[in-house]
């Protein structure tokens, strides 16, 4: 949707007489239904100053087409300015020109920590300062480029037309100071190349680069064609995921993997061919391979043309899956289009999506947040909204916050208000925990979560001991790890993070000598970087995702005490936010928040102790709970 389209004389005199601001404005209500802030107007109004100064260039014909705050129809990104044209072969294209205010910018923190643990998200991240306070976001470089892929990936005039799409930044308040300067460090020159980045003083040199491209006026004929281009997925993008997953062994359907996924392919045809919306429950235990479904999903529904994405609420497993996919032929490449956050579907366009395969599902929240700003309606009813087919993948035994609202019964409830069909299947065949549904079982009965015939470990092959010292569960990790690089440590959240705001104090979980740090903040893919084997993980870095063996260090929150295992919730610690709006209830001793707290603190280490495929090795800080876990073993 184009906000403001004219004309590149239109656009010049629309600047001169001081109009710009209050015409886009104008738009902005009519077409988003949106209010518009004096800041954003000022913001206009000094932007678009300069770019009027840009265009003032005779090689630049007048003719040429302009548009201002374009609406990237299947998402809620806008590109501040495009202009479009011919070359001298008659070929359209737009320059897209991302546009920023900015004075300041610095290096992430831990910038050489990060980068030494080969964190993927770091490539294109910085800080700088808004409303006067530091905030981290993406590398105009990086944002320009992802809104050219996003364009070129889901818009079918510009694959077929085709219109070639050239993507640049502007920071005209922004001096370039010297080589070292933290806009220009060398991890970017991958998204710099893609983008170049204009700053104070490089006027004459963006004027080239649009000469480069835009020739001859196309009265806007370009614009009209991206603004109507049906959203399809490009051959490109379909064969290159499809390449990456074929033959890899994580990524492969087994038994009713297999039954599941066929169904639902199914179900999304049958979506496209009578219109009506349908909503799939998809229940499944830790290691059914609900995620391996989804993934494969995401690549065939895009092959059937169909726009799709992989929604979790959670980052980390999207993060890890995005870095996997993104190996290869797709490494420069964006596809981080296709995975997205529970909350990015707030005032999406009515069945927009083909299919939403929502991962995870039981992490939704009823509403987002952006720090003290709740955001949107009701998640999952914005995700049945946004889709013809949703897709939920659901384990609710894997409630571990008190955020934690999606359930099968919300679920329901909002596909019938919605008008949706709603169509439900398992997942049952266990092929995590060396395919054992016995040691799962064992679990639930050993944490006395729910009573099971499985007393003992016995004649269960799967590899599980209780270690007297966190000593020795970190050499007995480390010892997996140097196998396959995919063991991990992990601990419930009895620790303070003091490292994220004190990177200097170097660790923070410290027991009878030993200390480690939790989890780097800005490693997004703990679970796959090298060097997250110094690091502890925790909950919200692991659920999701596995590893070939998991060390858990459980805290003073689980404890055994005359026959019962008990959870504390006096022994979180208070930087955790698993418990909020629990804590002040369950201390005046109502019995709901209590027992709400009981079930997230022995889901959280069930989750925990089901993340390894082959063993799972575990250190208590509570003695009494080690000795009945042991026993327990062989009982």
């Amino acid at each position: 949707m184009l906000v403001y389209q004219g004309e590149k004389s239109q656009f010049l005199d629309d600047v001169l007489n001081g109009f710009i601001d209050d015409k886009i404005e104008q738009q902005m209500r009519t077409m988003l239904h949106r209010s518009v802030g004096a800041s954003e107007k000022r913001s206009w109004q000094h932007s678009m100053m300069y770019m009027s100064q840009v265009l003032h260039d005779d090689g630049i014909p007048q003719d040429a087409g302009v548009a201002i705050e374009f609406t990237i129809p299947q998402s809620s990104k806008r590109v501040d300015f495009i202009i479009s044209g011919l070359d001298d072969e008659q070929r359209h294209h737009a320059v897209i020109v991302e546009l920023k205010q900015w004075s300041e910018v610095f290096p992430i923190e831990n910038i050489d920590q990060l980068l030494a643990v080969s964190s993927p998200d770091l490539s294109h991240e910085v800080i700088t300062k808004f409303q006067g306070r530091p905030h981290t976001t993406v590398h105009p470089s990086y944002q320009a480029y992802s809104y050219k892929t996003l364009i070129s990936d889901f818009n079918a005039n510009v694959q077929d037309i085709p219109i070639h799409l050239s993507p640049c930044a502007y920071l005209h308040n922004y001096e370039n100071s010297d080589e070292q300067d933290p806009l220009f460090l060398p991890h970017f020159k991958e998204f710099i190349d893609q983008a170049p980045v204009f700053c104070r003083g490089d006027a004459r040199k963006l004027q080239q680069f649009i000469k480069q491209f835009i020739r001859k006026g196309d009265r806007k004929q370009t614009l009209v064609y991206i603004e109507n281009g049906d959203i399809r997925p490009s051959k490109s993008l379909q064969d290159a995921l499809l390449s990456m997953i074929q033959g890899k062994r994580e990524f492969l359907l087994i038994d009713e993997q297999e039954v599941v996924f066929q169904r639902i392919i199914s179900l999304a045809k049958l979506c496209t061919k009578d219109f009506r919306k349908r909503v799939a429950i998809i229940s499944g235990g830790p290691g059914t391979g609900k995620t391996v479904v989804a993934i494969n999903l995401l690549v065939r529904l895009l092959q059937e043309k169909q726009y799709c994405a992989y929604v979790t609420k959670n980052s980390a497993p999207r993060n890890v899956f995005e870095a996997k996919l993104s190996e290869g032929a797709m490494k420069k490449r964006y596809i981080g289009n296709l995975f997205k956050g529970s909350g990015a579907f707030i005032g999406a366009q009515e069945n927009v999506f083909g299919a939403l395969l929502v991962d995870e599902a039981h992490r939704l929240n009823k509403q987002g947040r952006q720090g003290p700003v709740v955001r949107g309606e009701d998640q999952v009813m914005e995700i049945i909204q946004a889709a013809r087919l949703s897709v939920f993948f659901i384990d609710e035994d894997q409630k571990v916050t008190s955020f934690d609202y999606g359930s099968r019964e919300t679920i329901r409830k909002w596909a019938k208000v919605l008008g949706a069909e709603v169509i439900e299947d398992e997942l049952v065949s266990q092929f995590r925990c060396n395919g054992s549904n016995g040691y799962l079982a064992w679990l639930d009965n050993t944490l006395q979560i729910r009573d099971t015939a499985n007393t003992t470990l016995q004649g269960i092959d799967y590899d599980f001991r209780v270690l007297d010292s966190p000593h020795e569960l970190e050499l007995l990790i480390r010892e997996k790890n140097n196998i396959d690089g995919k063991a991990r440590l992990v601990a419930g959240y009895c620790w303070e993070w003091v490292t994220k705001k004190n990177p200097d104090k170097g660790t923070d979980i410290e027991i009878d000598g030993f200390a480690m740090p939790w989890n780097l903040s800005g490693d997004r893919t703990y679970a796959i970087s090298t060097g997250s084997i110094d690091q502890v993980g925790c909950i919200h870095t692991t659920q999701g995702l596995e590893f070939s063996y998991v060390g858990v260090i459980i805290g003073a929150d689980l404890r055994y005490q005359e026959g019962t295992v008990i959870t504390d919730f006096t022994k979180r610690a208070k930087s955790d936010k698993s418990l909020t709006g629990l804590i002040g209830p369950a201390r005046k001793g109502d019995s709901e928040a209590l027992s709400e707290i009981d079930t997230i603190i022995r889901n959280t280490y069930r989750t925990l102790m089901t993340r390894g495929m082959k063993g799972c090795y575990v250190y208590c800080v509570d003695p009494a709970l080690a000795g009945y876990l042991k026993s327990a073993i062989s009982r």
